[in-house]
């Protein structure tokens, strides 16, 4: 079985690559960014592809379709900070074969990737009943989110104001400003003071 591990942080790397190299006949290939990601899918063509979401350049979501486009029978399992019920409904939208949080337990990260590589599904226990009680229906206007407007509307969730939030993010308060008013756009609400109410009606925060 051959993987490949798509994250931007060494450490988290090394970490699966103990945990997996036991699993029996696996080799496994790693990747920081996107950009080499696609580079090594598509010299090794894994069987199976660890993707974080949040990525330099191109982002864990967009890689995830660039992946699809290349290959409709690539299989992707999401590893990702997020334990929110909407990061995985998104991503499983768009077409990733599981999702798991880097909260996870390792004998069920280990659990979800022999399920992918028996050609099923795997989604984390405790995101699988969060998303059986509030799933994200098809069509919702959260699903057109794109990953920096689900950032920008989590750090609102936690209170963050939109100065704190250009800082942390590297960008100038004007762009914040004008995302927040895309955001706004796409979830049919006027003021700020909605989109952190629904930042934390959705889980984001």
């Amino acid at each position: 079985m051959k993987l490949l591990l798509v994250d931007d942080h060494a450490i988290v790397r090394a970490g699966l690559r103990r945990l997996l190299a036991p699993l029996p006949g696996v080799s496994i290939a790693e990747a920081a960014t996107g950009r080499d990601a696609l580079v090594r899918y598509r010299e090794d063509r894994p069987d199976i592809v660890l993707l974080d979401l949040n990525l330099p350049g191109v982002g864990g979501l967009e890689l995830l379709q660039r992946l699809l486009i290349e290959d409709p029978t690539a299989c992707v399992l999401i590893f990702s900070m997020h334990a929110e019920a909407l990061y995985a409904s998104r991503a499983l939208a768009a077409g990733a074969k599981g999702y798991m949080s880097k909260n996870a337990d390792p004998d069920e990260l280990l659990a979800a990737i022999r399920r992918l590589a028996d050609g099923g599904r795997y989604v984390e226990n405790e995101i699988a009943q969060e998303l059986a009680v509030h799933g994200m229906p098809a069509g919702h206007p959260a699903q057109r989110l794109t990953e920096r407007d689900l950032e920008i509307l989590r750090l609102l969730g936690e209170g963050r104001a939109l100065a704190d939030i250009a800082s942390e993010l590297g960008v100038g308060y004007k762009t914040i400003a004008n995302t927040c008013t895309a955001i706004k756009a796409k979830l049919g609400v006027a003021r700020t003071a909605d989109l952190i109410r629904l930042s934390i009606e959705m889980g984001v925060s």
